[in-house]
C-alpha cells in the first residue's frame, strides 16, 4: 500500500509520467481493432434478444426435482415439432421455457406435457404471453432513452467545458464502450433484456463520469497554456491523465468488486437470470469505460485540439526553445521535473521560469 501511495504521489506531482497521450496512435489502433471485432460479432453472430423484444410464450416450472433441460426440449419437440424452445434453469429449482407465439389450446396442452415431463402438478406450471407490439414498444423506448441521453450529454459537456472537442471526444468514448459491450453480449450469447438496456445506460453514465473527471483536470492544467513556453498542450494533458490515473483505477476496482459478486455468484451460482442480464453489462462496461476515459477520450481530445493553429504555433515555439536549451522542465524520458513546477501550476496557472542568482 505504501508503494502504491508513493507511486500515486509521484504521478500527481509529475515526477513519474507515462506517455499515454504521446502514444495515442497505439491506443487508437487497439480500439479500432476491438471495435471492428465487435461489429463483426454483431453482424455474423448477432445479439440474442430476450422474449420482451421478440415476443412469444413463456412457461415457468416451479419446484422441479430434476433440472435437466432436455426433458423440456423433448416435450416441446413431441408436442410442437416446428418450435425451437429456449430452456434455462432459473433460481436453482425453476425451469424457464420460451417459445414463439402459440394458440391458447397449444399453450394449455404444452403446459400439461411439461408438468408430466418433470413430475410436478400442473398448478406449478405458469405461462405468460408477450405480444410483438410490446417488444416493439420496449425497443423504441430503449432507443429513445439512448438518444435523449446522448443529446443531454453533448449539451452539458459543451456548456461545462466550453469546448466542443471535449464533448466530441466524450461521445466517441461512450460509443466505444457501448459497441464493445454489445459485442461481448453477442459473443457470450446472453439475452438482451430490458435489464440489459438499464445496464447499458448505467455504464454510459459511469464512463461519462470518469471521462469528465479526467477532462476537468485537463482543463485545469491547460487553462493558461498559451501564456508560457515551457511545456506544450499535449504534455500538460498527458500530465492530467497521469494525475488522475490512480483515482480511475481505484474507483474502477471498488465498483467492479460488487458487480463481480453479482455476476459470478448471483448469476452463475444462484441462477438469477435477471441479475445475469444486467451484471454482464455493468461489469464489461465499467472495465472498458475506465480504459476509454484514459486511453481514448483524452488522447482524442488532444488530437482534435492539436489541429488548432494557435496550439500548433505554441507547440512549435516550445519545441524551438527546448532545442536551444531555454527550457528544462521536460526530462528526456518525457516526465516533468518537479522542481521546475511551481505550486501555482497545480491550480491551472502557468509556472514561472526560475531566475539564477548572481554571485
Amino acid at each position: 500500500m505504501a508503494n502504491l501511495s508513493t507511486w500515486g504521489n509521484r504521478l500527481h506531482s509529475g515526477e513519474k509520467t507515462y506517455p499515454i497521450v504521446g502514444q495515442r496512435k497505439r491506443w487508437f489502433m487497439a480500439s479500432a481493432v476491438l471495435m471492428t471485432l465487435a461489429v463483426l460479432l454483431l453482424i455474423f453472430v448477432r445479439l440474442n434478444p430476450g422474449i420482451d423484444f421478440r415476443g412469444g410464450t413463456e412457461y415457468t416450472l416451479a419446484g422441479v426435482q430434476n433440472t435437466d433441460t432436455t426433458l423440456a426440449v423433448d416435450a416441446v419437440a413431441e408436442a410442437l415439432p416446428g418450435e425451437e424452445p429456449r430452456v434455462a434453469v432459473v433460481g436453482g429449482d425453476n425451469i424457464r421455457v420460451q417459445l414463439g407465439e402459440l394458440e391458447q389450446a397449444q399453450v394449455d396442452s404444452l403446459a400439461a406435457d411439461l408438468a408430466d415431463a418433470y413430475g410436478i402438478p400442473s398448478t406449478e406450471v405458469s405461462s405468460s404471453f408477450i405480444g410483438p407490439t410490446w417488444g416493439q414498444d420496449v425497443s423504441s423506448k430503449a432507443i429513445q432513452g439512448l438518444v435523449i441521453f446522448l443529446l443531454l450529454v453533448t449539451v452539458v459537456m459543451t456548456l461545462y467545458f466550453r469546448a466542443w472537442r471535449m464533448a466530441v471526444a466524450g461521445l466517441v468514448a461512450l460509443a466505444h464502450d457501448l459497441l464493445f459491450t454489445a459485442g461481448i453480449y453477442a459473443l457470450s450469447g446472453f439475452e438482451v433484456t430490458p435489464a440489459s438496456v438499464i445496464g447499458f445506460l448505467t455504464i454510459l453514465g459511469y464512463s461519462l463520469y470518469d471521462t469528465v473527471v479526467v477532462f476537468d483536470k485537463v482543463r485545469e492544467n491547460t487553462e493558461d497554456i498559451l501564456t508560457q513556453h515551457r511545456y506544450t498542450y499535449e504534455e500538460m494533458a498527458n500530465l492530467a491523465v497521469n494525475q488522475t490515473l490512480v483515482r480511475s483505477i481505484n474507483t474502477s476496482v471498488v465498483a467492479l468488486l460488487p458487480v463481480s459478486a453479482i455476476l459470478f455468484i448471483g448469476s452463475f451460482l444462484l441462477g438469477a437470470g435477471t441479475l445475469k442480464d444486467i451484471s454482464l453489462a455493468l461489469f464489461v462496461g465499467m472495465a472498458v469505460g475506465t480504459y476509454s476515459s484514459i486511453f481514448v477520450a483524452t488522447p482524442l481530445e488532444v488530437a482534435l485540439r492539436s489541429n488548432e493553429e494557435r496550439i500548433k504555433e505554441h507547440t512549435r515555439a516550445v519545441l524551438e526553445l527546448r532545442e536551444r536549451g531555454d527550457s528544462d522542465v521536460i526530462r528526456p524520458d518525457g516526465s516533468i521535473r518537479v522542481g521546475a513546477l511551481t505550486p501555482g501550476h497545480h491550480r491551472g496557472t502557468a509556472a514561472q521560469p526560475r531566475r539564477k542568482r548572481r554571485k
